[in-house]
C-alpha cells in the first residue's frame, strides 16, 4: 500500500542556502556601516575623560622659561693691556665703589709715562727761558726809550733856544736848521721806538700764549698717561657683588679683554627664551605671572630682543610690585607669559584628542550619556588649561576630551 511522504521543511541544502545568504546579508550590512559613516567602537567609561564645555574668562597665554638675573650688571674689561700682578679679592666678594680688584703691570706705559714727565719738564723749563729772554728784551727797549726820551728832550730845549737866538739874530740861520732837524729826528725816533715797543709787547703776549697752550697741552698728555697707568689697578666701578673674575697671577690681559663682572644689588630681573613664532605679538608692557613658594607673582616685559638665535628670541622682564623673598640668582622660573588681555569665552578644557583632530572635530556625549558621536567644531587661541571654542558647542555639551589615538576613523563611540 502506497505511503504518502511527508517533504521536510529544513533540509540541509535549505539550511545551508539561507545561512549563506544571511551571511551574505551580514557582510553588506558590516560593509554599509564601515563605508556609511556610522562605524561604531564600544568605550569603557572609566578609560576615558569627558569634560563639560562652560563659559568663563580666557586669556591667552604661553609658558615660557626665565633666568633670575640682577637689574644691572657691569662688565669689567681691560682698559690697559699688562700681566696680572696681584688680586686683592675672589669671586663673590661684595664691593664699594672704587675698591681695587687687581693690578696689572705694563713696563711700556710706565716708560712712556716717564717720557711725558719730561716732556713736560721740558716745556716749563723753555717757557721760563722765554719769560725771562722777553723780560730781558723789554727792559732793553725800555732803556732805549728811555734814551730817546733824553734826547728828544734836549733837542727840543736847544731847538726852543735857537728859535729864540734866530729871532733876535744872535745866531745864524745854519745853526738854527742844525738844532730844529736834530729835535724832527729825535721826535720821529720816538715815535719809532714806541713802535717797537708796542710790537714787544705784542709777541711777548702771543709768546707767552704759546707757552701757556704748549704747557697746557703737555700736561694733558701726562694727565692721560697717569689715568692710563692708573688704570693698571681695576678697581670697581660701582657698588655691587663681584660675581665673575676671570685672571690669574701671571696671566697676560690685552687691552679690551674681558676681566669679570659686577652685579649691583639693588634688584632683578628676569631673562626670558620665547619662541620665534611669537615675535610679532610680544612688545614691552605685557606681563607673565609665576608662582614661587606657594605666591604668584607678576613679572612685566621692559625689553625686548628682536635677534632670533637657534629659533628663539630673549625679553627682559622686572617684577612688578614685590620681589620674592629667597629668589637667587641664576634661578629658573616657569612663568604664563599673557598674549592678550582678559575675555568671556566658551571654555573647552584641553586634553590628548587636539593630537589626532588639530581641533577640528571632536566626541560629543550624546544627552542620555550612552554614546559620543564626532561632531565638526572650530578652536581659536589656547593656554595652558583650555582651548577657546568658536564654532560646534554649546555651554553645557560634554566632550570626550582624552586621546583619540585608539579610536581609528570611528564615527561614534558606545560607552560602557
Amino acid at each position: 500500500m502506497d505511503r504518502v511522504i511527508v517533504k521536510k521543511k529544513w533540509n540541509t541544502k535549505r539550511i545551508l542556502t539561507i545561512a549563506g545568504v544571511a551571511g551574505i546579508t551580514a557582510l553588506i550590512i558590516l560593509s554599509y556601516y564601515s563605508t556609511s559613516g556610522n562605524s561604531k567602537l564600544n568605550v569603557d567609561t572609566e578609560r576615558i575623560t569627558v569634560s563639560e564645555v562652560k563659559e568663563g574668562i580666557f586669556q591667552e597665554t604661553i609658558p615660557v622659561n626665565g633666568i633670575v638675573l640682577p637689574v644691572t650688571s657691569i662688565y669689567l674689561d681691560a682698559q690697559e693691556g699688562g700681566r696680572v700682578e696681584e688680586k686683592y679679592v675672589e669671586d663673590g666678594a661684595v664691593m664699594k665703589k672704587g675698591q681695587p680688584i687687581l693690578r696689572l703691570s705694563n713696563t711700556d706705559l710706565l716708560m712712556t709715562l716717564m717720557s711725558q714727565q719730561n716732556n713736560v719738564y721740558n716745556t716749563l723749563t723753555q717757557m721760563q727761558i722765554n719769560s725771562n729772554n722777553a723780560q730781558q728784551n723789554t727792559v732793553s727797549k725800555l732803556n732805549q726809550m728811555a734814551d730817546v726820551e733824553s734826547q728828544l728832550k734836549e733837542a727840543e730845549r736847544l731847538y726852543d733856544l735857537n728859535k729864540k737866538l734866530f729871532a733876535e739874530k744872535v745866531i745864524g740861520s745854519q745853526e738854527f736848521r742844525q738844532s730844529e732837524i736834530n729835535y724832527n729826528y729825535y721826535l720821529e725816533k720816538k715815535k719809532l721806538t714806541e713802535q717797537i715797543l708796542y710790537q714787544d709787547s705784542i709777541s711777548r703776549l702771543q709768546q707767552a700764549t704759546q707757552d701757556k697752550q704748549s704747557y697746557a697741552g703737555s700736561q694733558q698728555a701726562l694727565n692721560i698717561m697717569q689715568k692710563k697707568v692708573g688704570d693698571l689697578i681695576v678697581r670697581a666701578p660701582v657698588d655691587g657683588q663681584l660675581t665673575s673674575l676671570d685672571a690669574e697671577i701671571g696671566q697676560n690681559k690685552n687691552k679690551g679683554e674681558r676681566l669679570g663682572q659686577i652685579d649691583v644689588l639693588s634688584g632683578f630681573k628676569v631673562r626670558v627664551d620665547v619662541d620665534e613664532h611669537y615675535i610679532s605679538r610680544i612688545y614691552p608692557g605685557q606681563r607673565g605671572r609665576f608662582t614661587f613658594a606657594d605666591t604668584t607673582y607678576q613679572l612685566e616685559i621692559k625689553k625686548v630682543f628682536t635677534q632670533v638665535t637657534n629659533g628663539r628670541f630673549q625679553v627682559d622682564m622686572e617684577f612688578v610690585d614685590k620681589v620674592p623673598k629667597g629668589i637667587r640668582r641664576g634661578q629658573t622660573l616657569q612663568t604664563l607669559l599673557a598674549l592678550s588681555d582678559e575675555r568671556k569665552s566658551l571654555l573647552l578644557p584641553r586634553g590628548g584628542f587636539y593630537q589626532k583632530t588639530g581641533g577640528n572635530w571632536v566626541f560629543k556625549v550624546s544627552e542620555d550619556g550612552k554614546r559620543a558621536y564626532r561632531v565638526d567644531i572650530q578652536l581659536g587661541n589656547q593656554n595652558q588649561d583650555y582651548y577657546e571654542v568658536l564654532q560646534g558647542l554649546q555651554p553645557g555639551d560634554k566632550v570626550v576630551t582624552s586621546s583619540y589615538e585608539n579610536y581609528g576613523d570611528m564615527q561614534e563611540l558606545v560607552l560602557k
